[in-house]
């Protein structure tokens, strides 16, 4: 196989983003809430024609190194939760901070899923909740999944206590 000398000769896959017209508010919002995020280019309806409001139609952006774009695109699509993005995180502190802006004026859900403002959901989730659910011992694993379908935001405490238990 040979690799690609340059990388934009590289395949990628980039997220797209349907709003109805509030793409840049959106990105503006998900860039304050993730570090090491940025806008890379932001493209207007002057750039394609005579529009004398310089709307915003995509958006490209980055959080933490993933790519998405953002597009006004009108109020034919909506987002569902059969698409969502997850953020994994190594503390109890990350997960409630991550929890709380993106359920700001959103919906929490149950098992650490929510709808953020705009519609698009997202899952909270501690990285300690796979290992304990993949580890050695079923029981160990099924009492931690009966504790998560317990809770909205995912607590690591809760979780590591149903690990920890022991049988009766």
């Amino acid at each position: 196989m040979e690799i690609p000398a340059n990388p934009i000769d590289v395949p990628t896959i980039t997220p797209f983003f349907w709003f109805d017209n509030q793409a840049e508010e959106a990105v503006n919002f998900y860039i304050s809430v993730f570090r090491n995020s940025r806008i890379l280019k932001v493209f207007r309806s002057g750039e394609i024609g005579p529009d004398p409001q310089e709307r915003v139609l995509t958006i490209t952006f980055e959080l933490d190194g993933q790519h998405f774009i953002a597009l006004n695109g009108g109020p034919r699509f909506k987002f569902t939760e059969a698409i969502s993005l997850q953020v994994n995180c190594r503390t109890q502190e990350e997960v409630d901070e991550y929890w709380t802006r993106l359920s700001q004026e959103g919906e929490e859900g149950r098992c650490g899923w929510l709808k953020d403002r705009y519609g698009l959901s997202w899952q909270i989730k501690p990285g300690i909740l796979g290992e304990m659910l993949n580890g050695p011992d079923p029981a160990k694993a099924k009492r931690v999944m009966e504790a998560m379908m317990q809770m909205k935001k995912i607590e690591i405490a809760e979780l590591k206590k149903a690990y920890d238990q022991r049988p009766a």
